[in-house]
């Protein structure tokens, strides 16, 4: 049997001051405030910015039509000049838009492209075309004083600085190291794209999961769905983040997220980490897409840096 090598990811070029960043909204409506303060905060740091004209409009729970928010983040993606998309916010929507696309500009003119949540469906796709993305703050975090350090995480990624994690264990952690390339994103939104063109490869990889206001019993079907499908079976290593503001029924599960999530890769070794910072916590930290990182957890602290990529 002949094996393929595994292709080589393309990595956009760091921002230095001057570079583009647009901001496009293709998935739910975002406040206005909070768009004109990270705009004003990323001209300080150095960038030019340019918002398309209907960033911070609504249309029901969207920020615009269907046609309109596809419009705009494809002009972006065409975009010649841009250095860098962020993704105003999350919420609802892109994979309403995710089939429409075309990914021409991405792949001859690769800029980096940021959000989490709701914008993991593009990073699955820039995944499958072999473009590292950033999962990491969007617009709202630039206008509240608790998520500095998010802030200041995406502006070291998007200069190039290394990234070195560090932080203390958790009693669910299994430990090991590994090396290997990080995929992942929102946990409902790879849930919602299996056996789709979209679905997530995890073999060989680090998968990193986090949500938001979901049902534990509903966590616990993603969970049963992930090692059914040999999802969980060839991961190399596990980062799991926030899994904020879940729900329970009148009649209680029984467990909390992070422990159903426990139950469900016992029967596997590769290494954990639980609470790792990112997801809807004001401390997010910026992680690339597609990047080769190094992997350790022991009884004492948790690394996770940058190796080749």
């Amino acid at each position: 049997m002949v094996r393929h090598k595994e292709m080589q990811m393309i990595k956009p070029n760091y921002l230095v001051k001057g570079d583009k960043i647009i901001i496009t909204s293709p998935a739910g409506r975002v406040n206005k405030e909070s768009v004109d303060k990270c705009v004003s905060d990323l001209m300080n740091f150095g960038f030019s910015v340019e918002v398309t004209k209907h960033c911070t409009s609504n249309y029901y729970n969207y920020s615009a039509t269907d046609e309109i928010r596809l419009e705009e983040l494809q002009s972006a993606l065409d975009n010649k000049e841009a250095a860098a998309i962020m993704c105003s916010r999350g919420g609802y929507g892109t994979g309403r838009i995710l089939d429409k696309l075309d990914f021409y500009g991405m792949t001859n003119y690769p800029k980096w492209l940021i959000g989490f949540s709701d914008i993991t469906h593009l990073h699955l796709k820039l995944n499958k075309l072999c473009i590292m993305s950033i999962h990491g703050a969007m617009t709202k975090s630039f206008s509240l004083s608790e998520d500095k350090e998010s802030v200041r995480s995406l502006i070291n990624v998007l200069q190039g600085d290394k990234i070195s994690y560090s932080y203390s264990t958790n009693n669910l952690n299994r430990v090991g190291e590994t090396k290997a390339q990080l995929v992942g994103g929102n946990l409902s939104i790879i849930y919602g794209m299996q056996g789709t063109p979209y679905e997530i490869d995890t073999n060989n990889k680090i998968l990193l999961i986090e949500d938001l206001n979901e049902y534990l019993y509903h966590l616990d079907r993603i969970m049963i769905n992930l090692k059914l499908s040999g999802k969980l079976a060839g991961l190399r290593g596990l980062l799991v983040g926030g899994f904020t503001d879940m729900k329970d029924n009148q009649n209680p599960f029984g467990k909390n997220a992070y422990e159903i999530i426990h139950e469900h890769i016992a029967d596997y070794d590769f290494p954990v980490c639980f609470n790792f910072p990112v997801g809807h916590i004001s401390n997010n930290q910026s992680i690339i897409i597609g990047a080769t990182y190094k992997f350790s957890v022991s009884s004492e602290k948790v690394i996770l840096e940058s190796g080749n990529h």
